[in-house]
């Protein structure tokens, strides 16, 4: 008889410090995601560049709150008799647009889980956790391959160089950490115009601060799938064994 459990992933305890950075982390993240979530309901347009606003074309739109494609204006009007005058554009629609408490949440959580995430990254570089279960060692496509069939066929991977996780699971912990997170907090930062008036070559890397914002999007979204996937794999591997090893089990 085969194991009804799947047994792809061992469950292993985790270090004092692993727990305490990754649940504020995981708080953090989620308020991220919450507050994030409102402050684009109150403008669902993503842009491209360095200018958009419901005057412009939007790279596309997001049916997401009454805003979405609300088209009302009413006639415009010169300001002057001059030629090229700027004209009003003044709405006749109720539009959402309570967006305050979110961008001041948005933004103490976005500190707190970089402040989190650089104590981690320290603490994983100098005690060497970083280097003996997460950098993906003697990686190879086939090995590689190898270990998404086994998730797929929830099979327990070999585990090399005595390391808690398998290669799939640190390739993707390693793109999290090294590349996500820091376009995150990158794009998130070059959405401030303090901080480009400061570093203005944040808008070159990014092509614009509009282009920032959809960078921001998408490696956000990104990042919910990987916590989606996460939280999936630990309940098809024992949620109760996992929660335990990353909270109170020694």
């Amino acid at each position: 008889m085969t194991d009804p459990k799947p047994s792809y992933t061992a469950v292993t305890t985790h270090r004092p410090w692993v727990k305490l950075t990754h649940w504020i982390g995981t708080i953090s993240f989620l308020l991220l995601v919450f507050t994030g979530s409102e402050i684009l309901m109150v403008h669902p347009r993503l842009y491209w560049g360095n200018v958009g606003n419901d005057l412009t074309p939007a790279l596309f739109e997001l049916p997401i709150s009454r805003n979405y494609h609300h088209g009302g204006w009413e006639a415009s009007k010169p300001f002057f008799s001059t030629a090229n005058s700027p004209v009003s554009a003044s709405r006749t629609y109720d539009i959402f647009n309570k967006n305050g408490w979110g961008r001041s949440l948005h933004f103490l959580s976005a500190w707190v889980l970089v402040i989190t995430g650089v104590i981690y990254l320290l603490i994983a570089i100098f005690s060497k956790h970083l280097y003996r279960n997460l950098w993906p060692k003697g990686f190879s496509f086939r090995l590689f391959f190898d270990d998404i069939v086994n998730h797929v066929r929830m099979k327990k991977p070999p585990v090399a160089n005595s390391s808690k996780y398998g290669l799939l699971q640190k390739c993707t912990y390693s793109i999290v950490l090294f590349f996500l997170v820091p376009v995150i907090i990158l794009t998130g930062l070059t959405m401030s115009p303090a901080v480009t008036a400061a570093y203005p070559f944040l808008l070159k890397i990014f092509f614009g601060a509009q282009s920032a914002r959809t960078i921001h999007f998408f490696a956000a979204v990104l990042l919910i799938l990987f916590l989606i996937v996460h939280v999936v794999m630990i309940v098809r591997t024992g949620f109760k064994k996992q929660m335990r090893a990353m909270t109170f089990e020694k």
